[in-house]
């Protein structure tokens, strides 16, 4: 188990706040004080979508979470969420490492990212294909997982959630996310620039682990454990009854 440098956690509502700046020279400055791993990632194109999951173009990643200083708005765009479970049906957690920009040291399921809109075969919408090879690269990258134990059709694709948080009010989320579910047993290597922790729950000992938890739940993994998460986990071996793949889940 990989644990998370405790010591960074004062200086980072500091380097938060430092990243709204709009002065350009103040802004590069205090990108500087970023992992440069990050600061990159930010540059990513993510695929932006209407209400409807309509793709209408792109933005970087730093626009799409950027919260609007005056609206309080957050550009709405495609990302995934994958539930990752082992053949004993033990759900595996993460913690965000402190070098994230967004949400940093805080807990959430496997994978949440989001399929790049530069990346051509991620963008392919037939029965999820993009969200699925996205998933399948972010998986290797974040946790280390094999490419070729993640193939597209291990993962099941449940339906489409639709959720806002303005976050710290510098950095938000505006998503149509994918939920993915997973059960295989996995080589993990987790990459410690994006991940501090990881450890497997139990069904039964979910809510006292979280309420143990010595950091926050990012969002959408609090608003999917809230309202879906445990009657999904129930039915690990039955989720196909669950499958909703025409609407869009608003909570």
């Amino acid at each position: 188990m990989l644990t998370a440098r405790s010591s960074l956690w004062p200086r980072l509502p500091l380097l938060r706040r430092c990243s709204t700046t709009s002065v350009g020279q103040q802004k590069e400055a205090a990108e500087a004080l970023h992992d440069p791993l990050q600061v990159a990632a930010l540059k990513e194109q993510c695929i932006l979508v209407d209400e409807k999951d309509k793709a209408i173009g792109a933005a970087s990643k730093a626009d799409c979470h950027r919260v609007h200083a005056e609206t309080g708005e957050v550009k709405l765009h495609r990302a995934f969420s994958v539930f990752l479970f082992n053949s004993k049906g033990e759900m595996l957690v993460q913690r965000r490492s402190v070098h994230k920009i967004t949400f940093p040291d805080t807990y959430t399921n496997a994978c949440c990212s989001h399929p790049l809109h530069d990346i051509k075969e991620e963008r392919e919408e037939s029965n999820a294909r993009g969200i699925r090879k996205a998933a399948q690269r972010r998986l290797n990258y974040e946790l280390g997982i094999p490419i070729e134990e993640i193939q597209p059709e291990n993962f099941h694709y449940l339906t489409r959630i639709h959720y806002a948080n303005k976050g710290d009010g510098v950095w938000g989320e505006h998503e149509i996310d994918y939920i993915l579910f997973l059960q295989k047993d996995v080589t993990l290597k987790p990459n410690s620039n994006e991940v501090s922790e990881v450890r497997f729950l139990k069904r039964d000992e979910i809510d006292n682990a979280v309420s143990q938890f010595s950091a926050p739940m990012t969002p959408w993994f609090a608003l999917i454990l809230r309202h879906r998460l445990k009657q999904w986990w129930d039915n690990l071996h039955r989720l196909k009854q669950f499958e909703d793949l025409h609407n869009i889940q608003r909570f």
